[in-house]
């Protein structure tokens, strides 16, 4: 089948608005086949200035369970219409690749694109579920219309399952600490990376020592410098600035993506965290393994329901 696109799912009630926080529940049946990532689309028709940046700024959590299996359990470590840079979501997604996360530069007429790598085998013969979660924090002005469409790329040249684990919270004090980021159980693989989150766009962070790396720490910038972002690596909208290109920047405040070369989960991440500030940070860990062409499991019966006319006929004249 090679590549195709299936639109899941479309409505116009699930968009972000200035009255507040607004999390939407979603659940449809989706085709078999591999599952290369799910695609949400979001459009706004918006008063100016609504959201000043890039539209992951008001994405709070997103979250994809196929089957009952969490795929994806993203949660951003904060999330605000009013930052002027890029966002939380917009940096760890492109972390991942190019262009997951990008929309079209645009003040009032908003467009944008969040791309979720899931690498998974729908079972045939069978219908699939499809569950959504997604937060968004308030607009900073106020939202007329727009839509919300979920998509599914299906691609049988896949080659890795991925899984965005639930994040570690840790309350830092103003100092060096160790941090053990769990690491979900169940999940075969290896860890990609880390993503580190401040709870503002603030980084109020000295260094980070990776203990299967090194024995040193290594501060913010550096780590910059050896995951690309230093190479002007951060892309996103900024319709201020033009509606016709994309902006560059070397730094996501309070956000650092630390890659970690496929660590294997033998043992829970160690980190020692040198914080300059009084904070709470989240450690999200994203876990690849290659595609086996498994399916994912679906429940077998282990109590079999006997049937026999004869016997129950007899069993009530028994009665």
């Amino acid at each position: 089948m090679g590549v195709s696109y299936v639109l899941c799912e479309s409505n116009s009630v699930d968009i972000p608005s200035n009255s507040g926080a607004l999390t939407f529940n979603r659940g449809f049946n989706v085709p078999s086949g591999m599952v290369d990532e799910v695609i949400l689309r979001v459009t706004t028709a918006n008063t100016s200035n609504a959201i000043l940046a890039d539209f992951g700024n008001v994405l709070t959590s997103c979250r994809l369970i196929f089957n009952g299996s969490t795929t994806t359990d993203f949660r951003s470590g904060y999330s605000s219409a009013s930052n002027n840079a890029a966002s939380q979501a917009n940096y760890f997604l492109n972390s991942l690749g190019d262009s997951r996360m990008v929309e079209v530069p645009s003040d009032t007429s908003k467009e944008a694109y969040f791309r979720w790598p899931v690498g998974r085998q729908l079972p045939g013969g069978g219908t699939s579920r499809l569950e959504t979660t997604i937060t968004w924090s308030a607009t900073a002005a106020a939202v007329a219309s727009g839509t919300v469409q979920w998509w599914i790329r299906y691609n049988d040249n896949t080659e890795t399952t991925t899984s965005i684990a639930a994040a570690t919270s840790f309350s830092h004090a103003a100092s060096a600490e160790n941090v053990i980021v769990r690491l979900p159980s169940g999940i075969p693989g290896s860890v990609a990376g880390i993503f580190i989150q401040n709870d503002s766009a603030a980084d109020q962070l000295n260094g980070v020592t990776v203990l299967s790396q090194s024995n040193y720490s290594i501060d913010p910038q550096m780590w910059r410098a050896f995951n690309s972002d230093l190479y002007n690596g951060i892309v996103y909208a900024d319709d201020d600035v033009s509606t016709t290109a994309q902006q560059y920047a070397v730094t996501c405040a309070g956000g650092l993506w630390i890659p970690l070369f496929g660590l294997s989960m033998e043992d829970d991440i160690r980190l020692i965290v040198d914080s300059s500030s009084v904070t709470t940070r989240t450690y999200t860990p994203v876990i690849t393994s290659p595609v086996t062409g498994k399916t994912e499991p679906q429940g077998t019966q282990t109590t079999p329901l006997v049937s026999n006319v004869s016997a129950n006929v007899v069993a009530k004249a028994e009665d």
